[in-house]
């Protein structure tokens, strides 16, 4: 209970308001910028191969239509390619910045990721503990085990951490949220970039403390006090689509390389090793959705669609089609473990459906519990597919007051908040059940960027937004339900004088 409490203190705290955003610096300070790169001195560095043959982006979405690709070097390569890879290099005034295949709150890249192979030859003759290192696409083997664990055969692990540090510089106190919703970004890349493989992906419900034993996380000496890394979920990929539960995790003894400094002084925010401790646990399995996306339309191989999405800083108020629209939506029930959320819509531009105030319940169970705790004026006039209308009208004003007053809100074709049912998941999975709820709405975050880009749209995650306004918005005052994450998706501006070059 006193973890729970905890959380919902939290959650005020850091909610922004009229009055007041939730704390933070208030300024950048460029002196202390952290490394978006995490690099371990004294491991050998494996580099991996580069590349460029993907299936086309729809044939991710029908099953059994790839056969799985052998666990191998080059397979291994592929994953974290596309998964957590460089899509690009941008630069501007002399400023050279990297974007990667996962999206991340500014651009500030809290994930990491380790990766648990069998004896694979190119990367070791043991089975090995690695860290991923992106910017050289690049294997950092940090131990070699010298007996076999208990596994199943065809199956390799992935666990993501978050470094807070690297959010809470230009966050502050909010900056736990953005970390979990870059941790649910970076699990579905990975999912997307394994489904283009044939493979399979599930989260297993292990332990935080088990992640962090397993990743040398809990050896505190090897990383900075300021810059430690939180466990989020341990990944199996596996060529089967057969699930077990039974996974024996290693333990790894005392590893010799350490983590670089990322920044040369930090600012302290206790409230985030507070929050962090209090969520840790057994990770939860919410009952998945019984309905699953429809097979989007043949377009371009899934390799182009991952490294051209990207993250509009502005729109051009062009509206898009409902075809185009109802896919977007559709696309999000291939997050099929995201099952704790639906949308609440800000429509400005869907050729074909009225301006308006709408609600997308992802999951039909729910439909009476978002109407009984919602405004009792909405009209919710039904309009298919989990679609329906609360009320008719101009929500542009709206849309960009509650999203801290960004004009892209309200210059997409719409935009929406992902509504969570929160009381409930925190009832029946604890305090972690709030990082899960994060974790579902990035991984749809994820999801939907790359639909849109398959779409030759563009998309935005809104992490700042004035949490209560939105609920008052809706009639909701307790916390049955709450906002998580904000969307907007249209069509992006490009900015020309940002010159792009390949991420390798």
């Amino acid at each position: 209970m006193k973890n729970i409490t905890t959380v919902l203190e939290y959650h005020d705290r850091t909610k922004h308001r009229p009055s007041r955003y939730a704390a933070s610096l208030g300024y950048m300070d460029w002196a202390t910028q952290p490394d978006p790169f995490r690099r371990y001195e004294g491991s050998e560095l494996v580099s991996l191969k580069l590349s460029n043959v993907t299936p086309p982006y729809h044939l991710l979405f029908e099953p059994g239509a790839l056969p799985s690709a052998p666990l191998c070097f080059e397979s291994v390569s592929q994953l974290l390619r596309y998964g957590l890879g460089l899509a690009a290099w941008k630069s501007h005034g002399g400023s050279r910045w990297a974007l990667r295949c996962n999206a991340s709150s500014g651009n500030l890249q809290p994930s990491e990721c380790y990766i648990l192979t069998p004896p694979l030859e190119g990367i070791s003759q043991f089975p090995a503990l690695s860290h991923y290192a992106p910017r050289e696409h690049a294997l950092e083997i940090l131990h070699q085990f010298d007996t076999p664990f208990k596994i199943e055969e065809g199956t390799i692990l992935i666990a993501l951490s978050s470094i807070f540090w690297r959010e809470a510089w230009k966050y502050g106190e909010r900056c736990w949220r953005y970390c979990q919703l870059d941790a649910g970004h970076a699990y579905q890349a990975i999912k997307i970039s394994a489904a283009a493989l044939g493979w399979n992906c599930d989260i297993l419900s292990v332990n935080s403390e088990e992640i962090e034993r397993l990743c040398g996380l809990d050896q505190l000496h090897r990383f900075d006090p300021h810059e430690q890394e939180s466990p989020d979920m341990l990944l199996r990929l596996s060529l089967s689509s057969r699930k077990t539960s039974d996974v024996d995790l290693p333990a790894v003894p005392p590893l010799k390389s350490r983590a670089n400094i990322l920044s040369p002084s930090h600012h302290e925010w206790p409230i985030l090793e507070v929050i962090d401790t209090a969520t840790r646990g057994a990770y939860p399995q919410p009952q998945p959705l019984s309905q699953y996306r429809k097979i989007p339309v043949p377009s371009k191989s899934a390799g182009e669609v991952i490294l051209k999405r990207r993250s509009a800083q502005m729109m051009d108020g062009t509206p898009v089609t409902e075809e185009q629209f109802r896919q977007i939506l559709n696309a999000s029930l291939f997050c099929s473990e995201a099952s704790d959320v639906h949308f609440v819509l800000f429509i400005h531009r869907v050729e074909g459906l009225p301006k308006g105030l709408y609600t997308y319940v992802r999951n039909i169970a729910d439909l009476e519990s978002l109407k009984s705790a919602m405004e009792s004026t909405f009209v919710w006039k039904d309009f298919g597919e989990g679609l329906y209308l609360l009320r008719e009208g101009d929500f542009r004003g709206a849309a960009q007051m509650i999203s801290c007053n960004q004009e892209i809100a309200k210059d997409g074709a719409f935009s929406f908040g992902m509504l969570c049912r929160f009381s409930a998941s925190l009832e029946s999975y604890g305090a972690i059940g709030y990082k899960n709820l994060y974790h579902q709405c990035g991984a749809i975050g994820q999801m939907l960027y790359l639909e849109a880009t398959s779409l030759g749209l563009s998309a935005t995650g809104i992490g700042c937004f004035l949490d209560d306004e939105f609920h008052a918005l809706l009639g909701l005052y307790d916390q049955k339900y709450q906002s998580l994450y904000h969307f907007t998706i249209g069509r992006a501006i490009v900015d020309i004088r940002i010159t792009t070059e390949e991420g390798y």
